[in-house]
């Protein structure tokens, strides 16, 4: 059996804070606003190991994704909301319904290997696209996290990247 991811989070998805913030967050401003506080975010995240977030009081899940830039080399970091299955998280690249997938679906694409920082730990990953039959049914999954994806993924044309993460 593979080792399980640690699992943590704080505040709640049924609050009323919550419930509020993922209806916003389903808007154009409010997903203007999240790529804004992104930045900060990340400070947070990269701070306590993804111990804590500034979406944390909303119980959002999120972690800190960093990949291997495909051009640069380098490494690259984003945070992300991801949904939790025991020995696997899911991330989607979302872009939060704009047109164009973010960067850290291709990097994952190129190279595979990555680190998670969850829980206060970091852990190296390995990537896989979510095969096309398992990809509503790992959707849907986000869309109990928060609405708000439905919102994105009915904004763009584009499919949505969804991919598995597994320990190494």
């Amino acid at each position: 059996m593979a080792e399980q991811f640690p699992d943590r989070q704080w505040g709640s998805r049924t609050n009323v804070l919550s419930r509020a913030a993922n209806r916003f967050a389903a808007t154009k401003p409010g997903s203007w606003f999240i790529r804004t506080i992104t930045p900060l975010d990340r400070a947070v995240l990269e701070r306590t190991d993804a111990k804590y977030t500034v979406l944390g009081p909303i119980g959002a899940p999120v972690i800190l994704l960093t990949t291997t830039g495909r051009k640069s080399g380098q490494p690259r970091t984003q945070p992300l909301l991801y949904v939790h299955d025991g020995d696997v998280l899911y991330v989607i690249g979302s872009n939060f319904g704009q047109a164009k997938h973010p960067a850290w679906t291709a990097n994952l694409l190129a190279q595979p290997a990555a680190t998670v920082a969850i829980a206060g730990e970091r852990l190296p990953v390995t990537a896989a696209p979510v095969p096309d039959a398992d990809k509503e049914r790992v959707f849907a999954r986000f869309v109990e996290v928060t609405g708000a994806y439905a919102a994105y993924r009915d904004r763009t044309t584009r499919d949505l990247r969804i991919f598995a993460l597994r320990r190494t």
